[in-house]
């Protein structure tokens, strides 16, 4: 359809509505009318055009499915679901024949017919068209200007009245809008603007001023604008309550006396503060930018003034202030977070919130930790690489204890588990606090100057400076990488001094010989040369004397051979004693582990020692005493004996006497023989093997004093002085009573059977005949002296083979129950023959 034809339609289209509507009002057709007619006929067909070359469209999107269900939608709730079937059935006849592009405009076109029909006064026509434009003068203008609320609606009558230009209309609408602003509003906005400034500086404004009570900036209740200013200049406002915050941290933190700056702030909270006045500095650099914006003037809408566009209102203050209003509000909620904070907590807490995905928020906080890290990691730099702890207001993760030498690698220095921040893992900082004790173990214990050519040498490695400076936050590798290079190399001198300068290992295994009793010929003449006065009282012992005699159980025995400077650190050691202690209970050897050696061989570990001495020496002095029962009983004594040769009664109570007396002595030696089999090879022996393998591959001192911890406490749990085996270390020691009570009666026994013995041999003076009768006389009263000791000896022995083997069989018992150690091996060696386990079942 081409536009000559268009305009013929809608030519006619005007003809016939309006000659509709002068019917419907009973219009004339007189001449006048016919003038009438053709003036109207022409205004009404200028406006028809007019409106159809307007771009003027509906605030709809052109669905044309979604229209019509409307329309069904619309025509079945009022009632007329035929009507809506019959709709539905045309719209898809419609649809199937051939149709312009779209059906949405002819839709939209009859919906809103009808919706006009159903609202206007005359259903059947279309609202009355304007004949002729009004004159434009003021009377006109203001009756458009207070009719402007209705400016797109529709006047009574159903007329729309976009009769007047549209900018003319805009025009008004604009000058209505600012006369009402003007009238709402008591403060200008460009006041309003330099107060919000100076609010954002934390300065009082003309009007906007701090309210304590509600912690704000605000406007008074009394100031009369409009209530979305009044939100948006305390939204805008917000930012100097934030920058009062940070500025009074500031201040709190750097305006104090030298005195309290030593005690709260520190050097990590000073980093922080700095930080944050670097970040204040672009802030006033902004804001300064901004006031000199806000000496521009504020075009009024839709004013030609020509002003540029560098002034500020507050819509474009918001937008300024958008970027710095997040920033300071992340300042002050680290402010919030650290305050109370220092050293290593406070890059904690500031670390805890650089976690996040926005990559402004990443920048603004690397930035910032950068700054405040930066002590925290010379401090780290210091330490591994020179052992210096420069911690003057306690910010460290790592802090030294005032203690003795011996105590200065277990105690020296601890990790305070609060200071210690999230991006160093607790295993990187055992490492860096392992370098750093390294370094002050081989300054101050080992007198070693060696350590700075390690650090030097792991500092150029990993391409640091031994200087200030090269650790920065967010290089964690480059930390991890210096840390663990200076401890291995530092660690390495470290054991070379220890093995090589003070001979570690020889001291370990001096321990081992003389503490633990390996050195076998040592330790015979030990308990040969010291027995006699060991069983005198304790308090009538001279230490003095007994250092003699160790002394000379060195020269007698292959420990003569060994370093002079290991000799003379062993000792004797009298423990405390009660008025009933025998030089037995009281004797021990101690051995003099001088610094640096003293770090592994501590008070604690050599009372450990000491322990297991006591118990080796107790199961020595048990063997010896039974070896001394054995050359008592040797089998060419016995069978010299005259009560061998006598009758039939006194030799059988003898022989009855000795076969009981071997018997019982064989079976404590067994147990005895076995027991000490037990703790010198499955003990001691594959204690040491281990220990000696572990000592050979420790890489640092840790590991080392570990792999010692280990050795010590294998022993003591294996040869049953640990906690869990203190009700069999009572059997054990019950046992090893009664066989010094069996010594004890044997010495007592054969002693008197000695005794008899010199008294049967004995010879008169002189002949006589009453002589032979007399001689008789005291073989008879001997024999019945022998005989009344022969029967006391058969009851003690009955009553200590008793008790012996009540306290066997309750240890063999206890064995199998102590699952924390494997004593299987031993309880096969006491009972390989099954006796024992036969015997039990018996009962």
């Amino acid at each position: 359809m081409d536009d000559h034809q268009t305009q013929d339609l809608v030519k006619e289209l005007v003809h016939r509505l309006l000659s509709a509507a002068e019917s419907a009002t009973g219009g004339g057709g007189g001449g006048g009318g016919s003038r009438g007619g053709g003036r109207d006929a022409g205004g009404a067909l200028r406006f028809a055009h007019r409106l159809l070359s307007s771009r003027l469209a509906p605030a709809v999107l052109p669905d044309e499915h979604a229209l019509a269900e409307s329309i069904k939608r619309r025509l079945a709730a009022s009632g007329r679901p035929d009507d809506a079937l019959a709709f539905a059935d045309l719209h898809s006849k419609l649809s199937a024949r051939s149709r312009p592009a779209s059906l949405w405009p002819l839709l939209y076109l009859l919906d809103s017919l009808s919706s006009h029909r159903r609202a206007a006064a005359a259903a059947s026509c279309l609202p009355n068209l304007p004949t002729a434009a009004p004159p434009r003068n003021a009377t006109s203008a203001a009756a458009a200007g207070a009719g402007g609320k209705r400016a797109h609606g529709v006047a009574p009558g159903g007329v729309v009245l976009v009769s007047k230009d549209p900018d003319n209309i805009r025009e008004i609408a604009l000058r209505e809008y600012t006369e009402l602003v003007l009238d709402e509003t008591e403060v200008s906005e460009a006041v309003l603007v330099r107060d919000v400034l100076y609010a954002c500086q934390g300065i009082d404004g003309r009007y906007v001023r701090y309210d304590k009570a509600g912690d704000a900036y605000d406007l008074p209740d009394g100031v009369r604008v409009p209530r979305s200013t009044r939100t948006l200049v305390r939204k805008l406002c917000e930012l100097g309550r934030l920058f009062r915050k940070v500025r009074g941290f500031i201040s709190d933190n750097i305006s104090r006396s030298p005195s309290d700056a030593a005690t709260e702030v520190g050097t990590v909270a000073q980093a922080f503060c700095s930080a944050l006045q670097e970040e204040l500095s672009d802030y006033y650099k902004l804001l300064a930018v901004l006031e000199s914006y806000s000496l521009n003037p504020i075009p009024t809408p839709g004013s030609d003034s020509g002003v540029s566009g560098n002034y500020l209102s507050l819509r474009r203050l918001a937008v300024w202030l958008a970027e710095p209003a997040v920033r300071m509000r992340l300042m002050a909620v680290l402010v919030d977070a650290c305050r109370g904070l220092r050293g290593g907590a406070m890059a904690g807490a500031i670390h805890g919130h650089a976690q996040h995905g926005d990559p402004m928020f990443q920048e603004f906080m690397g930035r910032l930790l950068r700054r405040v890290c930066s002590p925290l990691f010379e401090m780290v730099r210091s330490w591994v690489l020179e052992g210096e702890l420069e911690d003057v207001f306690a910010e460290f993760f790592i802090v030294g204890q005032p203690v003795k030498a011996e105590s200065l690698w277990r105690e020296g220095y601890l990790i305070q588990s609060d200071m210690l921040p999230a991006f160093i893992s607790p295993v990187l900082a055992q490492r860096i606090l392992r370098t750093g004790k390294s370094i002050n173990f081989l300054r101050v214990c080992c007198d070693d100057s060696g350590w700075a050519d390690a650090a030097a040498e792991a500092a150029a490695y990993v391409g640091t400076t031994t200087s200030r400076g090269g650790l920065v936050y967010g290089e964690t590798d480059a930390l991890e990488a210096l840390v663990v290079e200076a401890a291995k190399r530092i660690d390495w001198h470290l054991m070379d001094v220890i093995h090589k300068r003070y001979r570690f290992k020889d001291h370990c295994l001096a321990i081992k010989r003389y503490l633990l009793l390996g050195q076998g010929d040592f330790v015979q003449y030990l308990m040969d040369v010291v027995g006699p006065e060991l069983s005198e009282p304790a308090n009538r012992i001279s230490s003095f004397q007994l250092a003699g005699l160790l002394e000379t159980s060195i020269r007698a025995s292959n420990a003569q051979y060994d370093d002079r400077d290991i000799l003379d650190r062993i000792k004797v050691k009298m423990m405390d004693h009660g008025d009933g202690d025998r030089g037995w209970d009281v004797f021990s050897l101690e051995y003099d582990a001088r610094v640096p050696l003293d770090t592994v061989f501590t008070a604690s570990v050599m009372k450990m020692y000491l322990k297991v001495f006591n118990f080796l020496w107790k199961l020595k002095r048990v063997d010896h005493s039974l070896t001394g029962v054995w050359k008592t009983m040797k089998p060419n004594c016995i069978v010299s004996s005259p009560f061998y040769k006598e009758g039939t009664s006194i030799r059988a109570q003898f022989v009855s006497v000795l076969r009981k007396c071997q018997v019982l002595f064989n079976e404590m030696n067994h147990f005895v023989t076995n027991f000490q089999y037990y703790i010198m090879f499955e003990v001691l022996e594959v204690s040491w093997a281990r220990f000696s393998d572990e000592m050979d591959a420790a890489k640092d001192l840790d590991d080392l004093l570990l792999a010692h911890d280990k050795y010590l406490n294998s022993i003591l749990e294996k040869a049953l002085l640990g906690e869990r085996s203190q009700g069999l270390l009572r059997n054990l020691f019950e046992l090893f009573d009664i066989i010094l009570q069996f010594r004890s009666h044997a010495d007592r026994w054969f002693e008197r059977i000695y005794e008899l013995q010199l008294r049967g041999k004995g010879k008169p003076k002189s002949k006589s005949k009453e002589s032979g009768s007399w001689l008789d006389g005291g073989r008879k009263a001997m024999i019945q002296l022998a005989g009344e000791l022969f029967r006391k000896m058969g009851e003690d022995l009955d009553s200590i083979a008793k008790d012996y083997t009540a306290s066997l069989d309750a240890f063999i018992t206890q064995l199998p129950m102590q699952q924390h150690v494997d004593l299987k091996f031993l309880l096969f060696r006491l009972d390989f023959t099954e006796y024992y386990s036969r015997l039990s079942s018996s009962k």
